[in-house]
């Protein structure tokens, strides 16, 4: 998880530098944190609610 969003930044960032500049997130683009769960045991309710739920948290930061 840690190389996937580490090259995922990495690449994001290297197109839009302004992100950088600007110091959104704190220079970050991920949080620390992340969520694995097979969809075979989840319904789509339950990942709506938790991808809903991120979302929610990272405005009251």
């Amino acid at each position: 998880i840690k190389a996937l969003k580490g090259r995922s930044a990495f690449l994001f960032l290297q197109t839009h530098p302004e992100i950088r500049q600007k110091q959104y997130w704190g220079g970050h683009l991920w949080s620390s944190s992340y969520y694995l769960g097979s969809l075979g045991n989840m319904s789509k309710d339950v990942v709506e609610r938790y991808v809903n739920d991120q979302k929610y948290n990272a405005y009251k930061k």
